[in-house]
């Protein structure tokens, strides 16, 4: 690292340059490539993917994803006026780009698709494809369509997930306004707008390479939009992070006397060795996705891991080469004029605390635990599940369109449960036929449609419609009862198959999959971090210690999230949704990100405690200078990305939003509560059992040094606090 370190100073032209360039080759190769992102995503052996599968199979055209235009009426939407418009307006949407059918309330087929009242009909419309897989170009196309017939007394709006993906939109602000909020907060940290602006152009050159590299990587691999948005939000959190560590050190090393060149090489060689460790936390944590086996995670950790291995890069190269460039305006005025004159560095806040957490600190942690035990209680009631178009802004065509459906049909009316039979004999058709019967009568279905099949056909298709939302339990409910108490009695004797199919199925059996690997996949995540600390600190206290407080800040996130979004508390207040299920897919990916980021804190605060053991022998002293090197740019740090990922949460989407809101509970807990408090107060507790590891396993394990060389500390090094 030193020699990296004294290289990337020594040629810092060069290194920018080289910078500006890969920046460069990699926008016009990215512009030039354009991106297939892809959302798709498969879950073999699910009764869901059976039925889309056989779908697929003998009736492609039924296969696709489905959407609805629906229009109210001041008066009758049989009326001729009305009726003429439509007719219209459908056909002409029947001859679109990726549209292979509709149909019409004005048809045999459709009779049932106008309310009771007939102030509301609707059209079904299938597509070629899924959703993911459709043209946005088209789908917009196809949205401006039916909406030229909205005006004079007639309201049109669309509805389902084509009709999402259309409306799907970046938020370019969110990313800007977290940008200032980060400068904000290292303005007030450092006192210095050349300080101020290295961790922000840092951040921004890795993320910027990370997210080209990864538009390239669409084009071999699965990853889906959200992957981007998900990459950035990590990566502009952790990068600012990284070179905030980094910067910190090299201005505490500027203050004790060194000269700069010897500043930023002790920097990166104790920092951003520190950076390096954290950031490979982070990549392990996300690579544990793969054990999933899930496709479209394994397109997100793809995306966010790649993100943060550039802002990696850029912490150990770009930012020493920037570093010698501005010099002593790394630190403020005040701080060069402090130098000059040779004023002492005074003990700080941190250090008092330090001293207040070692006196108090059975206290201190009984209350820490406290509040994480209260802030967690809302994850008892966690329900994974999957938000539909009942959570989408109010002013939002799919929002309106659900909400006319589910006035003018109910509110099952806008998640249909799709049996897809397999009958291969006659007798096979009858017991479908029987089976039908049976479901109309079954407590929770609202109406049932056997959907018309030519003479001879091997599959039949009924459409279920539950009398509760898509979202609800209740549906869940019902999807479970009709796979186990149901179907299997039809199915007794005969060759008869029959699958529950459809969109509500899909989602329901994906969060069934998800839930169900859960336990591995936080085992693996754990079990690898408590190994790359065990190699790092030479301890066993050590990572077990991280393990426990790392599922207490995820916990205590979880218990955010449900209470905010589950609960409805946060989420209608700010404009996100009506109250409904954590979507199916956030507690995986943001255990593997809340693992990497929680390891960043504790890495960064026991490499310096670490440090000082090293070198004194005395654990006191190790976590009073640990508290107290570390304590102020810890919480400098969260508050950074507390404001990045908050400003990633309202951009309109409720999605990210969840990662956002988890995301920013996750580091103000961790930062402010457990390794600002309970950390240091329970290593003040077991004393030097902090760093025991049995001499047979010492002798084993590799050497891998966090925090540079272990010789006894330099005359200039700055003074412990607790010594004064």
């Amino acid at each position: 690292m030193s020699a990296l370190a004294r290289w990337c100073y020594g040629h810092r032209l060069v290194v920018v340059l080289l910078w500006v360039a890969v920046l460069a080759g990699l926008g016009m190769a990215s512009t030039a490539a354009g991106t297939k992102a892809s959302d798709s995503f498969s879950l073999p052996g699910t009764e869901s993917s059976k039925a889309l599968d056989l779908l697929r199979e003998t009736m492609p055209a039924q296969s696709g994803a489905n959407a609805t235009v629906v229009w109210q009426s001041d008066g009758d939407v049989r009326d001729a006026v009305v009726r003429d418009r439509m007719a219209a307006t459908l056909d002409e949407l029947s001859g679109l780009p990726g549209v292979t059918g509709i149909t019409s309330p004005y048809g045999e087929q459709g009779a049932r698709q106008v309310s009771e009242d007939g102030h509301i009909a609707y059209a079904s419309v299938t597509f070629a494809e899924q959703a993911m897989d459709l043209e946005k170009a088209d789908l917009e196309k196809f949205v401006e369509t039916a909406q030229e017939a909205d005006g004079g007394g007639l309201r049109v709006e669309l509805g389902g997930d084509p009709i999402s993906q259309a409306a799907e939109s970046e938020a370019p602000t969110s990313e800007l306004v977290g940008i200032l909020a980060a400068a904000i907060v290292l303005f007030v940290a450092f006192g210095s707008l050349f300080a101020m602006l290295l961790p922000i152009a840092t951040a921004i050159a890795g993320v910027g390479t990370g997210l080209m590299t990864v538009t390239l990587l669409t084009h071999v691999m699965d990853i889906g939009d959200i992957g981007p948005i998900l990459g950035a939000l990590i990566g502009l959190g952790v990068g600012i992070d990284y070179a905030l560590f980094i910067v910190t050190r090299h201005r505490s090393n500027l203050k004790s006397g060194m000269d700069m060149e010897a500043s930023v090489v002790k920097a990166i060689d104790t920092s951003g060795r520190a950076v390096i460790f954290a950031g490979g936390t982070v990549v392990v944590a996300l690579s544990g996705l793969f054990v999933l086996g899930v496709g479209f995670l394994n397109g997100m950790a793809v995306a966010s891991a790649v993100a943060v291995l550039f802002t990696v890069i850029a912490a150990v190269t770009l930012l020493p080469a920037l570093l010698g460039f501005i010099g002593m305006r790394a630190l403020s005025r005040r701080e060069r004029r402090g130098q000059s004159a040779g004023i002492e560095n005074r003990p700080g806040l941190w250090a008092r605390w330090g001293a207040i957490v070692e006196r108090r600190r059975v206290v201190l942690s009984a209350l820490s635990l406290a509040m994480i035990a209260v802030l967690s209680l809302p994850v008892l009631s966690l329900r994974l599940g999957s938000s539909d178009a009942g959570n989408d802004p109010a002013s939002t065509t799919t929002r309106q369109a659900y909400d006319l459906l589910a006035d003018g049909f109910g509110p099952g009316f806008n998640g249909p449960l799709q049996l897809v039979a397999e009958t291969p004999a006659a007798a096979d058709q009858q017991a479908l036929r029987d089976l039908t019967e049976q479901i109309s009568g079954t407590e929770g279905v609202a109406a049932v449609t056997a959907l018309p099949a030519e003479p001879g056909a091997k599959v039949g298709i009924v459409q279920v419609v539950p009398e509760t939302s898509p979202q609800s339990e209740e549906t869940a409910d019902l999807i479970t009862h009709l796979r186990d108490d149901v179907i299997p009695p039809a199915e007794e004797g005969t060759t008869l198959q029959v699958y529950v199919g459809g969109q509500t199925a899909i989602f329901d059996d994906f969060a069934d999959v998800l839930t169900g690997k859960l336990p591995l996949f936080l085992t693996v995540i754990v079990a690898l971090g408590c190994v790359l600390l065990l190699i790092a600190f030479r301890s066993l206290l050590v990572p077990l210690t991280a393990a426990v407080m790392n599922i207490l800040a995820t916990a205590a996130s979880f218990g955010v999230i449900v209470a905010f979004f589950q609960y409805g508390w946060g989420s209608e207040p700010f404009g996100l949704g009506a109250a409904g299920p954590v979507e199916a897919f956030l507690p995986v990916i943001m255990l593997s990100v809340l693992f990497g980021l929680s390891m960043d804190y504790q890495v960064f605060l026991v490499s310096r405690m670490h440090e000082e053991w090293v070198h004194t022998g005395d654990n006191r002293r190790a976590v009073t200078v640990g508290i107290a090197e570390t304590g102020r740019v810890i919480t400098a740090a969260a508050t950074i990305m507390f404001a990045v990922f908050i400003a990633f949460s309202f951009g309109g989407e409720r999605i990210v939003a969840e990662f956002g809101i988890g995301l920013a509970a996750a580091v103000a807990i961790d930062a402010f509560i457990l390794r600002t408090v309970l950390v240091p107060a329970v290593m003040y507790l077991f004393g030097k059992a902090n760093w025991w590891l049995p001499r047979w396993l010492d002798r084993r394990l590799p050497h891998l040094s966090v925090e540079g060389p272990t010789e006894p500390v330099e005359e200039n090094r700055r003074p412990e606090p607790a010594a004064r």
